[in-house]
């Protein structure tokens, strides 16, 4: 088959989908994309532009037999845009994130017209693809009372069919280098996530000084992307253990991510959201022991990787219970010289989630409905 796949945000998570999978596909992949760069002005005009730019192409004797698209376009705007034939193709939308169940600080933020072209794009496509179950439950469910608000005319009937047409497929990921052996020293923990208030980093800090009470030794890596204005949690940990860090901010290269995961021990994570954790399935299947709170999409992880023994890899969200793991893993690192996670962990996650696995399942779930 021929897709053309549409991202209006070209980065991140968006980009390393469409890489990972395109590579490996079966099928003939044509981009149109648009760079990452202020997202409400690309879920504006994205569908104007990549019309256009489809029109050309088609001018210019492209065919396709299949469209891709992200949540930051808008699909029916875009239909409506595009040369009839394109507009005939049977379409997927993929929802990395959606603007309801998104934080922000403030419900007063939220921009409903972003959440009405999430619900229009949904509505557009023939296929509704969502990077994990617990995201499909929180924007379907969260939606009947969101269209409630409207004063009248409330297409409520909208959201089962959309429910029908929606499916899991989660982001698949590259393989990662063998990892080194470990060098001697304090236990080393890794939190890689967005630095931004949903990830919770002051549960994180709290742990920290509980650890350091207790004189439990540690190391750190704190990466992930930043942004000009972010927790002040950041700073106070950097201030307090600056000479316990070992890697710190976004990395510079995938190279230097990958070295990250690959010289910790642990994968910690303090998010009060997150619609799939990829940071965390990375770490997992480059040999951390994974420290998670028991909520969000973490626990359908280990479900899809076929782990029904999941309390190691577990605390209760708390500053405390976190602290108190961490403590029994670093007496663990101490008396047995390793925290290696049980049950090949890291294998399991490789084959359930490395795009390798995923990549054949995809192309046939596109020539389903092609």
């Amino acid at each position: 088959m021929r897709i053309l796949a549409l991202e209006p945000y070209h980065g991140g998570s968006h980009a390393a989908f469409l890489a990972g999978w395109s590579a490996r596909s079966r099928h003939a992949w044509t981009l149109l994309t648009l760079p990452p760069f202020k997202w409400k002005w690309r879920m504006r005009h994205a569908a104007i532009t990549l019309a256009d730019e489809t029109a050309r192409a088609f001018d210019e004797g492209r065919r396709w037999d299949a469209l891709f698209c992200s949540d930051m376009l808008n699909l029916a705007e875009f239909r409506g845009l595009a040369p009839e034939a394109i507009r005939r193709m049977p379409c997927i939308v993929y929802f990395h994130e959606n603007q309801l169940t998104y934080p922000v600080r403030h419900e007063s933020e939220r921009d409903y017209h972003f959440v009405l072209t999430n619900l229009t794009t949904a509505m557009a496509a023939d296929r509704v693809w969502f990077n994990s179950a617990f995201h499909r439950a929180s924007f379907l469910d969260a939606l009947p009372a969101f269209l409630k608000r409207m004063p009248d005319h409330q297409p409520l009937a909208a959201v089962e069919r959309i429910r029908a047409r929606a499916t899991i497929h989660p982001p698949g990921i590259d393989p990662l280098p063998i990892r080194p052996a470990r060098t001697p020293g304090p236990l080393r923990l890794l939190w890689a996530a967005r630095w931004e208030h949903d990830k919770n980093p002051e549960t994180f800090l709290a742990a920290l000084k509980l650890l350091d009470r207790k004189a439990v030794p540690f190391r750190i890596s704190i990466v992930g992307e930043q942004f000009r204005e972010y927790p002040a949690a950041f700073d106070e940990i950097r201030t307090l253990w600056e000479d316990r860090i070992d890697h710190w901010g976004y990395q510079p290269s995938r190279t230097a991510y990958e070295k990250a995961l690959a010289t910790s021990d642990v994968i910690v994570s303090t998010a009060w959201h997150e619609f799939f954790g990829l940071s965390v399935v990375e770490a997992v299947a480059a040999g951390c022991h994974p420290l998670l709170p028991h909520r969000l999409a973490y626990p359908e992880l280990f479900a899809s990787a076929g782990i029904d023994e999941t309390a190691p890899f577990f605390y209760d969200g708390s500053a405390e219970d976190l602290a108190d793991r961490i403590g029994h893993l670093s007496e663990k690192l101490r008396t047995v010289g390793h925290v290696d996670p049980p049950m090949d962990l890291g294998e399991r996650f490789t084959a359930c989630f490395g795009w390798d696995a995923l990549a054949p399942l995809y192309d046939e779930a596109v020539e389903s409905i092609g």
